[in-house]
């Protein structure tokens, strides 16, 4: 018999793709208490070391995401300077290993749910999980649910509405739609990755691969000996890409080694593509589309040309309207158009929970939105600052005991305010510094604290110092700091991305040289004497949340070093009334010795030796 387990949250989420694991970071650190369901053995989903896709999101200079995953990728910057996967996968692991308030399913697979009610009152009491590694079932109870499985997993069998494939131009007046509506997604993709090395690589290919013979047979694919990190590669989505999936996992494996053996063995660029070996062939799609969730609003192509000015903005999205046609590779043409999309433009909250399933939320390339849409909201960046906006949501729904759906208009305010504190920038919308930093009398006229923590055009939006040099601020009167919250500049023109080829160049720290290494933070007394309250010799976040619990009457920053500018810019130096308290600590590793001494000295006797029964000798080893 199998084990069954019961279990119950504040919160679900399904899927441990970036989106996923942003909504579980979110409402975990918003003091939910959080279970997230991953069905593969890593983290990240399509920019994991199973797929490898490098994360893409909104286009121009300082667009670029923040919040949970700017945390992510600038770990990623410290500890991973050569771009090894393994190395990113345990970054991924680690944040979501060591949060507190969140517990994570591994290798465990969503098989159905359970509802309650009906029509506008539906709900999902559970959903049924399987854990292969551990063959045991699981039952999760929740009051949210956020599916950012990007199948939508839950639709059929809660009953939410979700559409699949393109609409008719004529249902939104959408431009780049077809006249007639269809079931046809853009498609799956394996990619390659490859290595250049200082000696010819020779290649022989699977016999069952395809056979390409000449450029004819790539048209429009090859882009010089790399061919990028082989995006194209892709089919599917003349097919269903849930049903069919094994199927064309088969075909692209076929297609993939075939590509690498055309490229080495038979193109123009063989020559070119001598000393190039080849590293990694993916074994997992990376998938684009399928089930969309129908929400409280449906996104659409004008909507997205027009910037999204919505007044529930919660998130935003910035690359361009990015159609694969359906048929991939068979497709002699382009494979894809980018059809021009505004950077940044806004992403309302309405399109983030569902419209007849009252605990149901998601984040990632399910949302509420038109395919047309969806061919700029569907890249990871985008997705992630979508997650981190849906599990703040879950969190603030829990706390106020209502359905997410009604977040949206009384409380929508108040989460745009949450979302921008913890380092998401929301265009055309500013944060609200803490009343004690607002009333303190700053020790230069620069921008800092002005609630844009980036630089936007012309409008620096900081403080710029020397190494050395102070930043203070000071009340009339003593009071009590709980926290500092500090910004600092972590060059959002990086898109701080995973490699698609190797040697990656370089070989240093790839922390931004702008980064502020060490710095203290000083408090006056009421005597006049300043005193550190904090110390801090190897910062590589942009975000810091320093908790001081003091009472001063003055305080101020002094950067004592950076990763390699002689300049230090900094966005924000606000004192917080009280200390959020949500950044985890992760602990040190224990000594193995330790680990061996908590044994039972019994289990690590020595194995019997000898002859058994039939006179035979006692092996060991494998």
């Amino acid at each position: 018999m199998y084990d069954h387990k019961h279990h119950d949250f504040d919160v679900c989420v399904v899927g441990g793709g970036m989106a996923g694991m942003c909504a579980a970071i979110a409402a975990a650190r918003h003091g939910a208490e959080v279970a997230i369901v991953q069905d593969r053995p890593v983290f990240g989903g399509n920019a994991s070391s199973e797929v490898r896709m490098h994360i893409c999101g909104a286009h121009g200079s300082d667009n670029k995401e923040t919040g949970i995953l700017e945390e992510l990728q600038l770990e990623n910057s410290y500890r991973n300077p050569s771009g090894n996967f393994s190395v990113w996968d345990n970054v991924l692991y680690q944040m979501i290993a060591f949060q507190p308030h969140l517990t994570k399913f591994m290798n465990t697979t969503c098989i159905g749910c359970e509802t309650q009610g009906s029509g506008d009152d539906k709900r999902i009491a559970s959903i049924k999980c399987w854990t292969l590694s551990s063959q045991t079932y699981h039952s999760i109870g929740a009051k949210v649910f956020i599916d950012c499985s990007g199948d939508s997993v839950l639709a059929p069998a809660s009953g939410a509405a979700f559409r699949r494939g393109r609409e008719s131009r004529s249902e939104f007046n959408e431009s780049i739609q077809p006249a007639v509506g269809d079931d046809k997604t853009m498609g799956n993709s394996i990619l390659l990755q490859i290595r250049k090395t200082d000696s010819p690589q020779p290649f022989i290919a699977p016999r069952w691969a395809y056979r390409f013979e000449s450029p004819k047979d790539l048209p429009n694919r090859i882009r010089g000996v790399s061919g990028g990190n082989f995006w194209w590669i892709e089919l599917g989505g003349l097919d269903d890409t849930i049903a069919d999936a094994e199927e064309i996992r088969d075909r692209l494996l076929k297609v993939a080694w075939g590509v690498w053996d055309y490229i080495k063995n038979r193109s123009p660029e063989k020559k070119k593509a001598e000393n190039w070996a080849l590293e990694w062939l993916g074994s997992v799609p990376g998938k684009r589309e399928n089930r969309r969730y129908e929400g409280g609003h449906i996104l659409n192509q004008n909507e997205v040309r027009g910037g999204g000015k919505f007044e529930d903005i919660v998130a935003y999205g910035g690359w361009s309207m990015d159609d694969h046609h359906p048929a991939g590779l068979l497709y002699p043409g382009k494979p894809t158009i980018f059809h021009p999309a505004p950077s940044p433009y806004g992403i309302p909250y309405r399109s983030l929970y569902s419209r007849n399933v009252r605990n149901l939320m998601f984040a990632g390339r399910n949302i509420s939105v038109t395919h047309a849409a969806l061919s700029s909201t569907r890249v990871m960046a985008t997705c992630s600052v979508i997650g981190q906006a849906v599990g703040t949501a879950a969190a603030m729904s829990v706390h106020l005991n209502v359905s997410p759906r009604h977040i949206y208009p009384q409380h929508v305010k108040a989460l745009q305010q949450q979302l921008m504190a913890d380092d998401c920038w929301l265009p055309g919308l500013a944060r609200q510094v803490d009343p004690l930093t607002r009333v303190a009398k700053l020790s230069t006229d620069a921008p800092v604290n002005n609630g844009h923590d980036r630089k936007l055009g012309k409008a620096i939006n900081a403080w710029d110092g020397a190494i050395g040099d102070a930043l203070t601020m000071a009340w009339r009167r003593p009071v009590s700091v709980g926290a500092v919250r500090l910004v600092f500049d972590s060059n959002l023109k990086d898109k701080k991305r995973m490699p698609h080829s190797y040697p990656r160049r370089g070989g240093r720290s790839l922390v931004p040289q702008q980064m502020v290494k060490a710095f203290r933070i000083e408090a006056q007394g009421d005597d006049g004497k300043w005193t550190t309250v904090h110390k801090q010799a190897n910062n590589y976040q942009r975000l810091v949340v320093v908790p001081c619990d003091v009472r001063a009457q003055a305080l101020r920053f002094v950067a004592e070093e950076t990763w390699g500018y002689k300049r230090v810019r900094l966005f924000g130096f606000e004192a917080l009334r009280d200390d959020p308290q949500r950044l985890p600590t992760v602990p040190e590793g224990e000594r193995w010795s330790d680990v061996v001494k908590s044994v039972d000295p019994k289990d690590l006797a020595p194995p019997q030796t000898g002859r058994d029964k039939e006179g035979h000798g006692t092996r060991h080893g494998a």
